[in-house]
């Protein structure tokens, strides 16, 4: 059996931030289901049939912002294989979210990466080969 993950489960501040930047990024993305907790507390199922993202409704705030890269524990990105990551640069670009991508350069795959409405960073790849030695090449350039 092929091993793929099928969900993440993350609770969030902006429930309806989020669920726009999912499906701006990712518009094949739906609601599969919404509900409430115990305590009242919004929840949901955002994806594909196959894969999508749990979002709970944070109830408390954070102690402190996290900060991706910043050297302490926690989810640095979310990384996704797209068929054109250009177009979805285009949908996230105008729909006002904030590029943050690492300048670099490779001849079999594209990146872009954004940030969503919580802070966190995503990665979005377009690979420009079916080989998986030139898709899993990690030589940077000048190598």
């Amino acid at each position: 059996m092929a091993i793929r993950i099928e969900h993440a489960n993350i609770s969030v501040q902006d429930m309806d931030g989020m669920i726009k930047f999912l499906i701006t990024a990712i518009p094949e993305f739906k609601i599969r289901f919404e509900g409430r907790d115990s305590n009242g507390n919004r929840w949901l199922h955002i994806g594909t049939d196959n894969t999508y993202f749990a979002l709970k409704q944070a109830t408390k705030e954070p102690i402190k912002k996290w900060i991706p890269y910043e050297g302490y524990p926690g989810v640095n990105h979310f990384g996704f294989e797209v068929g054109d990551v250009d177009a979805l640069k285009d949908r996230l670009k105008i729909a006002g979210y904030k590029d943050s991508t690492v300048p670099t350069s490779h001849p079999h795959r594209k990146r872009v990466y954004f940030y969503d409405p919580e802070g966190n960073d995503w990665e979005f790849v377009q690979y420009l080969s079916d080989d998986p030695s030139k898709r899993n090449d990690y030589k940077l350039p000048n190598q």
